[in-house]
């Protein structure tokens, strides 16, 4: 049996250990945001936060993760409201959709990172993720409003 938090949940998978944490997110978990992509780690379309480091659940074998924290695209804001997901949302990012859940579960965390990102950092980071409508352009810019929102409210707290 492994215990891990997803979501902030204590969640225990009773299965076989070697089963993809993707398949125990989506199929025992209910938690269906996290994409199968690929199932190679080749496109991103499963990222989702392992002990809050971006991750590709698709070769990620549950029974690794033992008191893991796991954060998945439904975990990432109990209202839709991360700095990222308002950034999509204000730009339009999002074409067919399906790569989107691993697309900002990766830029959210670049813009957890970084203080504020580059086109540098965003080309090494989010080519990590696929997107097959190529809607890298809003892709980029969403990461860099996201980015400025957060530092934008750094500031204000700090004040």
């Amino acid at each position: 049996m492994v215990k891990l938090v997803i979501n902030g949940e204590e969640r225990r998978f009773d299965g076989d250990q070697d089963t993809p944490l993707l398949w125990v997110l989506r199929d025992e978990m209910g938690l269906t945001g996290t994409k199968y992509g690929c199932g190679i780690a080749a496109c991103g379309a499963c990222t989702v936060h392992i002990d809050g480091a971006p991750s590709f659940a698709c070769v990620t074998p549950v029974g690794v993760l033992e008191g893991a924290e796991v954060t998945t695209i439904e975990g990432l804001s109990e209202k839709g409201d991360h700095p990222v997901q308002e950034a999509w949302r204000e730009l339009n990012v999002a074409q067919c959709g399906y790569c989107q859940a691993g697309q900002i579960m990766q830029a959210a965390a670049l813009v957890e990172q970084y203080d504020t990102v580059t086109d540098e950092d965003i080309d090494a980071v989010m080519s990590a993720n696929l997107c097959r409508c190529g809607t890298y352009p809003r892709i980029r810019a969403a990461v860099k409003q996201a980015s400025a929102a957060k530092s934008g409210s750094k500031a204000a707290e700090a004040q």
